[in-house]
């Protein structure tokens, strides 16, 4: 027989899980408020608040130095929804500041009762959001940074005649009957409640079903001098005098039962001390499967059929402790149990439309009723719904101020988009696409989910024409961007300035908007599916052709689903970039030589032609001709029937601008003038422009990329070697391009003739220069 005793020596590794916190007297609580102000004294508000703070770092603004910033921060929310769940739920940046919003209403506005609608379209992923979302807080909430206390009253049975060994003889006859008489359960319970008594040395516990904080066992009128008195006069204390989310410590009641306790032990004992004496505090114990400080239904789950629940028990020992005083009525309600806690319906239909209108009341007024008994209820209340289940609401005017919605549409984000196709099919799908193809499917997908018009865009923008290259007419290729907290570097210097905190705050509200219809969740990772594994061979990597090939095949059997021209643009603006990368890689420059040849034309624009001078700034001998100014004035973009105008205007800015006043007033020198740069950037960016030229007509150029890393590559000229080698390796360094990538894309620029279709005279790119 196979020896089981190393397999069993792993659970010793699990009694760390099961140590239970000791329960704490009164007196030893205060110390442990003391020394953890911020971790004890703080309602489920806070706790939840807490919770997020510690799973979600502090958000990142790429605009900080922009006077413009809307703060809308990149947050990573990888803790919360993704770490150690069965399954991640990725919230994009549009939601994350969403929720991250909603959180900080908590730490600087007083609390209301309210109920959080999670609302969104089917296959939004919002029931994996909230388990995600709660398992998290239980987390939190039973770890020692998130811990809380909960009241536990522990009485003696000093009044039972004979003390608690006559007591525990008494019971066990009285056990004896009842199991005569079949009723097992009961005496059962009757001989677990002596076993205690024992434990206890005659004293019998009784929880608190609301988990009231220990705190509000401090009588309300006494609480402001007694906290005074408590806590030493720093930061903390401060911030409980003085902020909104502190006020309940000082306004709240305790529950009714714990109020009955008090008040009749001040009868039986005559002083609040003696009283404070019988009110401990055990730690605050989350758990969704039993309901405790957790709850969660689903529309199916029928309700219970005895809305009020007791411990008979604590109730048979209640009343023979006070039997002679008042009774102390042990009732209480299943939304005691999530008291100080969270309260959750998963969606809003069948029963769950049933238990909202049961809320309302407590939504008003913080109060249920248990049979005669008043029950405060301070819950986080949580509920998802769906956009046709709105009307319940709609229909209930009275709800209207107490509800707050938080939307989660489809993802907005392509950065999340990408991210959810790595968590479903894994991190290796990268590797069968050319860069920016596969995130130009999540552009696709997303594409579907926008609304096709924008006054926003179009206010601020405008005529979307100027943005053929980059950007698609309804301008949602710009608008993804701006989702992402991304401004494009090809945006004009003329819409970034009136890029204004106002316009910036409209295109973001407008998000409310977007993602309600269009392809799902659901519909995207289907898609996506379908695409990888008809696409993804181990010979070619994945492309926009068949990126195009595959999404046309969709538009035709559904018309509307894509903005017309929309995959034609998505195409325009990937052939444009990878274009330019392509030129970036094989450019070459000699920054000497090009700061020679700018700043000896600057000098020469102040002689005629046909001159010859000395330069001031080089010492080189110029010969000034036409045909010297027209040479650089070519790669200066200049029209040639505006030679002459540029070259007065250079003249103009040089004289009363650039030596004048940044040279001779602050003693710059001539490279560091505005004139100077402005220049510079147009010289290297008609080189780059320009790079390809020599090749295209070059078929062994085309030739030796194909055989780039093969014996065959070796037979090129040496110079073609070269070329194609720092072409090749560049792409792989700037560009995160794999070598089989490498080629490919250059293979495609080549053969789609792209240098030549983008290099047009009257390019976008010089009319938004003129303009």
């Amino acid at each position: 027989m196979r020896d089981l005793t190393k397999l069993f020596a792993s659970f010793e590794k699990t009694k760390g899980q099961w140590k239970q916190s000791p329960i704490l007297s009164f007196a030893d609580f205060l110390q442990e408020v003391i020394t953890y102000p911020n971790r004890y004294v703080r309602d489920v508000y806070q706790l939840y608040s807490d919770m997020i703070k510690a799973y979600v770092s502090e958000g990142v603004d790429e605009h900080r130095d922009d006077p413009e910033s809307i703060k809308f921060l990149k947050y990573d929310c990888g803790k919360l929804f993704v770490d150690g769940s069965d399954r991640a739920f990725f919230a994009d940046r549009l939601f994350a500041n969403r929720l991250m919003r909603h959180v900080e209403s908590f730490r600087v506005g007083a609390k209301q009762n309210k109920i959080y609608i999670f609302d969104g379209p089917h296959g939004s992923g919002k029931s994996t959001f909230l388990n995600n979302y709660l398992q998290k807080f239980e987390e939190y909430a039973n770890s020692p940074e998130g811990s809380r206390y909960e009241v536990i009253w522990r009485l003696k049975r000093d009044q039972l005649v004979g003390g608690v060994h006559s007591f525990n003889s008494l019971t066990d006859k009285l056990a004896c009957v009842l199991e005569s008489e079949g009723k097992k359960h009961l005496a059962s319970e009757m001989k677990c409640a002596c076993r205690e008594d024992a434990e206890l040395g005659g004293y019998f516990d009784v929880p608190c079903p609301s988990h009231d904080n220990p705190l509000l066992m401090v009588p309300k009128e006494i609480r402001r001098q007694f906290f005074d008195e408590l806590f030493d006069n720093d930061e903390f204390k401060w911030q409980l005098f003085t902020e909104k989310q502190y006020e309940w410590l000082f306004h709240e009641e305790p529950c009714t039962i714990c109020v009955s306790l008090y008040q009749e032990l001040l009868k039986k004992y005559h002083d609040p001390l003696k009283v404070l004496e019988c009110v401990y505090a055990r730690p605050y114990i989350f758990n969704r499967r039993i309901g405790e400080g957790i709850s969660v239904f689903n529309p199916g789950d029928k309700p219970l059929r005895h809305g009020v629940m007791t411990s008979e028990m604590i109730q048979r020992s209640l009343d023979t402790f006070f039997a002679n005083g008042e009774p102390v009525s042990y009732l209480y309600s299943r939304y005691a149990k999530t008291n100080n806690g969270i309260y959750a319906l998963m969606d809003i239909k069948s029963h769950n439309s049933d238990r909202l209108m049961e809320l309302h009341n407590i939504i008003s007024d913080g109060v249920h009723k248990v049979e005669d008994i008043e029950e405060q209820v301070n819950s986080l209340l949580f509920a998802l719904m769906n956009p046709e289940d709105k009307k319940l609401l709609e229909d209930l005017h009275a709800f209207a101020d107490r509800v707050e919605y938080i939307n989660i549409p489809y993802v907005l984000d392509l950065q999340t988009e990408v991210d959810i196709y790595r968590e479903n099919f894994g991190k290796h799908i990268d590797e069968s696409f050319l860069p920016r193809v596969l995130h130009n499917f999540a552009r696709v997908i997303i594409a579907t989910r926008l609304t096709i018009t924008s006054e926003a865009m179009d206010e601020w923008i405008g005529n979307s024409e100027k943005y053929e290259l980059y950007c698609d007419t309804n301008l949602q290729l710009l608008k993804m961007e701006i989702y992402i907290g991304n401004i494009p570097e090809w945006l004009s210097e003329e819409d970034v300035v009136s890029f204004t905190a106002k316009k910036r705050q409209k295109i973001i509200a407008e998000s409310e908007k977007d993602g309600w219809s269009g392809y799902s969740g659901r519909d995207s990772i289907r898609l996506f599916n379908e695409f990888y594994s008809t696409y993804a061979t181990s010979d070619k990597l994945i492309d926009m052709l068949m990126l195009g090939n595959f999404f046309r095949k969709y538009c035709k059997e559904n018309k509307e689903i894509l903005p017309v021209g929309f995959l034609d643009s998505l195409l325009r603006m990937y052939n444009y970039t990878v274009l330019q990368e392509v030129k970036e890689s094989l450019y070459y420059y000699n920054e000497e030589q090009i700061s020679r040849d700018l700043i000896n034309y600057i000098f020469a624009v102040n002689f005629e032609p046909n001159t010859v001078e000395i330069c001031e700034f080089t010492g080189e001998r110029l010969e000034i001709t036409e045909e010297y100014f027209a040479r650089i004035e070519a790669r200066l973009q200049v029209n040639r029937g505006s030679n002459t105008t540029f070259r007065n205007n250079v003249q103009k800015s040089y004289t009363t601008t650039a030596l004048s006043q940044e040279m001779l007033r602050d003693g710059l020198e001539i490279t560091e003038t505005t004139l100077y740069l402005h220049l510079y950037e147009k010289y290297i960016h008609t080189l780059k422009e320009k790079v390809l030229e020599p090749f295209m007509e070059n078929e062994n150029f085309r030739r030796a990329i194909k055989d780039y890393n093969h014996d065959d590559f070796k037979t090129y000229d040496k110079k073609i070697q070269s070329d194609v080698t720092f072409m090749i390796e560049n792409l792989q360094k700037k560009y995160s391009y794999s070598r089989q990538g490498a080629k490919e894309i250059c293979i495609y620029v080549v053969d789609n003739d792209l240098a030549l279709k983008f290099s047009e005279p009257e390019s976008v790119l010089d009319r938004s220069s003129q303009e």
